[in-house]
Formats: C-alpha cells, structure tokens, sequence
C-alpha cells in the first residue's frame, strides 16, 4: 500500500495541494520584498560590509 492511496482514502489528498500554494505564495512574497526598490541601498551596504576597512562595522545586535 503506498501513501497515496493511505492520503487519498484518508480524504487528506488536497493538502499537498493547498501546502504548495502556500509554498508558492510565499516564495513570491519573499522575492519581491528583496527585489524591491527600496531595498536596493540595503543590500549594496550589506554586500561592502565585509571588506570595508575605512568603516568597519560592528554586528547587529542580536534582538530577545
């Protein structure tokens, strides 16, 4: 017997549907808030921060 056919006879056979949806949707939102315009100085500063000697930074506190 495989797990399909456990699934499917259970009546759980939409959840793997609705789990990728949501996956998808996710995905979606998490590209387009790094993508972002207003990001973009963001991401310039965070990807010098490792070989800036004229300003080295200190790592962000951790926030509890």
């Amino acid at each position: 017997m495989k797990l399909s056919d456990i699934m499917s006879h259970a009546g759980l056979a939409f959840y793997p549907s609705v789990a990728l949806v949501l996956f998808v949707i996710v995905f979606m939102a998490i590209l387009f808030w790094v993508f972002r315009r207003s990001n973009r100085d963001r991401w310039a500063t965070d990807a010098r921060m490792p070989l800036d000697d004229v300003h080295p930074q200190q790592p962000r506190a951790r926030k509890e």
